[in-house]
């Protein structure tokens, strides 16, 4: 049986200490990091497919598009 392809939207920060995290909207609990963004994408590819061994039920996803909102406090 040929295996689905599925397509994930990373959001990707980076903390105060220079480290790339990444997290995966669509599925609870999937987030992950590295040093750099090869390295980060690496280790979200191997996040998501042990999440979705937890989660079977893979959620349709639309992506719309990320905004910067600027406030000043």
């Amino acid at each position: 049986m040929e295996k689905k392809i599925h397509n994930f939207t990373v959001l990707i920060e980076k903390d105060e200490d220079g480290v790339f995290v990444g997290s995966v909207p669509a599925l609870k609990g999937c987030h992950t990091q590295g040093k750099t963004i090869d390295e980060l994408l690496k280790n979200i590819k191997e996040a998501i497919e042990l999440c979705l061994e937890v989660q079977k039920d893979i959620p349709d996803e639309e992506f719309v598009g990320i905004q910067q909102v600027q406030v000043r406090v």
